[in-house]
């Protein structure tokens, strides 16, 4: 039962949309209808605008965190990996939202600092140092998330299910970015683009 509640009420935590709601309340649109399509902070940053951007960023984040804190107060750290997995599915593939959501980035750095925050705090720290040399955000978000499972796997083999899964997530999610880094027609943050 404990294993079923933390699924149910990360992936309804993960359901919460700031750049959906946003797009309605701020501009009357939706924002999967704009840009690349994909319900998170970059295509806000591109449709709306920085502020909106950073207000979808935090919120977006605070669902990984709240999700991982309810769930390891009431049912121990265990779970709260499950929880850090299902919120992230949540944001990804949103059931009142039709299954199209954002690619969890996020989502995942908020879950990422609860979970493990020395780890989380370095992949961080990797992810940016890649946007500052690339400009490239789905880039820097890959090497993020993939840096935080090494780390994991090397230090932490406990959590290394959970990593693996986690930067799975991040990768498939930027297969048409990944597609488009190959060809070399990713663009940088600073152009307008549908990455």
């Amino acid at each position: 039962m404990e294993l079923i509640l933390t699924i149910i009420i990360a992936y309804l935590i993960g359901n919460l949309s700031p750049s959906y709601l946003l797009g309605k309340l701020a501009k009357n649109i939706d924002i999967r209808e704009h840009g690349s399509g994909n319900a998170g902070t970059t295509n806000v940053l591109r449709v709306m605008g920085k502020k909106f951007a950073a207000l979808t960023f935090i919120v977006d984040a605070l669902k990984g965190v709240l999700a991982v804190v309810i769930t390891r107060y009431f049912f121990g750290e265990n779970y709260a990996m499950v929880a850090g997995i299902f919120v992230v599915v949540g944001h990804n593939w949103p059931v009142i939202l039709k299954f199209k959501g954002g690619k969890g980035v996020a989502t995942s750095l908020g879950m990422i600092l609860v979970i493990h925050p020395l780890y989380g705090l370095l992949a961080i720290l990797a992810g940016i140092a890649t946007l500052f040399k690339t400009k490239i955000v789905s880039l820097s978000s890959m090497v993020g998330m993939i840096s935080f499972a090494i780390l994991i796997l090397i230090f932490s083999r406990d959590f290394a299910i959970f990593a693996v899964i986690l930067a799975s997530m991040t990768i498939y999610r930027h297969k048409e970015n990944i597609q488009r880094l190959i060809r070399g027609e990713e663009k940088t943050i600073s152009k307008k683009n549908n990455s």
